[in-house]
């Protein structure tokens, strides 16, 4: 936590945040539009923002792109938050909202870290029993590349072709195609035929989740979800359902109970 209130110290870092909240994903050298001052100093801002995992980072071919991070603000609100809620709750909801303001960017990436293995983290990400636990569905494959992906949620059985596992290497990433939105799926789930309408019409998307290990006792998990376009209302949907899902996810893992479902 000291190694977030460092970083944000600085301005030139506040501003690339602020840079990212805009407009996520963006190179170093579209970041350097942002300040008057040096590539390698900016380079440098970067990476104590990296070290104090405010930023993750992907690769798109030979670019590196910087992703905003919000984790760590919420671990900031939620402790500073409950232990001083009357001197300093508009202060970090203001923080807070800040740098948690959906972003127009249309890939989704979301970092945490989890004090488990990176074995019971695959598990947990591809065991039916543990999904169930801390999502409220069933995920069902033998997670091998091209094998299909059945989703058990609620009432509905939802299977598809091209609902699939595009990457599985236990226990360091996990690739697959989203969900179809079937009718069956959205009476589960409580979606009206409107909103599932324009959820089916858009593209499928995909999620990866990286696993490494980070600390000692801990493993950090990336998930990036792509593939939306630029009005896409399920990356408007899923930018509050992830963080969220990673919360109890941890939370289970951590403490042996999931957070309560909504």
């Amino acid at each position: 936590m000291d190694e977030v209130f460092r970083a944000l110290a600085d301005p030139s870092r506040r501003q690339l945040l602020d840079s990212l909240q805009r407009t996520n994903g963006q190179t170093l050298r579209e970041l350097c539009g942002e300040l008057d001052m040096t590539r390698q100093s900016v380079s440098k801002h970067l990476t104590i923002l990296e070290d104090a995992a405010l930023i993750t980072t992907t690769r798109r071919g030979r670019e590196k792109l910087h992703h905003l991070n919000t984790a760590p603000i919420a671990a900031i609100t939620d402790r500073w938050i409950s232990r001083y809620h009357q001197h300093h709750t508009h202060a970090l909801h203001a923080l807070k909202h800040t740098l948690e303001n959906p972003v127009p960017d249309t890939d989704f990436v979301y970092q945490t870290h989890i004090a488990t293995t990176p074995e019971k983290l695959w598990q947990a990400l591809t065991s039916p029993e543990f999904t169930r636990q801390y999502w409220g569905v069933s995920l069902r494959s033998d997670w091998q590349p091209g094998s299909q992906i059945t989703w058990e949620q609620a009432t509905a059985t939802i299977t598809d072709p091209d609902q699939i596992v595009l990457e599985a290497d236990p226990p360091r990433r996990l690739a697959y195609t989203w969900h179809t939105f079937t009718p069956d799926w959205a009476t589960g789930a409580g979606i009206d035929e409107d909103l599932r309408a324009r959820l089916a019409a858009e593209p499928r998307s995909t999620v990866t989740f990286d696993i490494e290990p980070a600390t000692t006792g801990t493993v950090q998990l990336t998930v990036t979800h792509t593939g939306f376009t630029t009005d896409s209302t399920l990356r408007q949907m899923i930018s509050q359902g992830w963080p969220a899902l990673l919360s109890s996810l941890k939370t289970l893992l951590e403490t042996g109970q999931p957070l309560p479902q909504s």
